[in-house]
């Protein structure tokens, strides 16, 4: 495969700027940066952007991740090796990525899940995180972005 174009947010530095800042935010909400990393890579695997998953699984191993629990993130309501809070902000992350899938795109079921194990700073990192990974997977699967190409 070969790209497109660069992604768009590299062409407009501006944009990476903004969206770097962005990302840099969501961290400061207090969710935990582990959380935050699964996050990325469910809503990367369900958006199809392979620089994204090759990316966020990189960063979270280096990170400390394990790669049993980086291989079960696809499967992670059948899995044992996710704690409850994570349940929620996968479940969290997969409504908000999927907003056309069903008529109540994120479920009281799946707010109230969220709601008891985050508080409202923390749900407030988690959506940011959630639309800034669908921000760069819309640029990068648009644009045909080859994974591992960024270094």
């Amino acid at each position: 495969m070969q790209a497109r174009m660069k992604n768009p947010a590299v062409i407009i530095p501006e944009a990476m700027q903004a969206i770097q800042a962005l990302a840099a935010a969501t961290k400061k909400g207090g969710v935990p940066p582990k959380t935050l990393d699964l996050v990325h890579l469910r809503v990367s695997q369900i958006n199809g952007c392979s620089m994204c998953v090759e990316s966020g699984t990189l960063h979270a191993k280096k990170a400390g991740e394990s790669e049993d629990r980086l291989f079960a993130v696809a499967a992670w309501r059948d899995s044992p090796r996710f704690s409850d809070a994570e349940r929620a902000a996968l479940a969290l992350a997969e409504a908000v990525t999927r907003l056309s899938d069903r008529a109540d795109p994120v479920p009281d079921e799946i707010w109230s899940e969220a709601s008891r194990h985050f508080g409202e700073a923390e749900l407030s990192a988690l959506l940011l995180s959630i639309a800034t990974t669908n921000v760069f997977n819309r640029l990068n699967v648009s644009t045909r972005q080859v994974a591992g190409a960024w270094g």
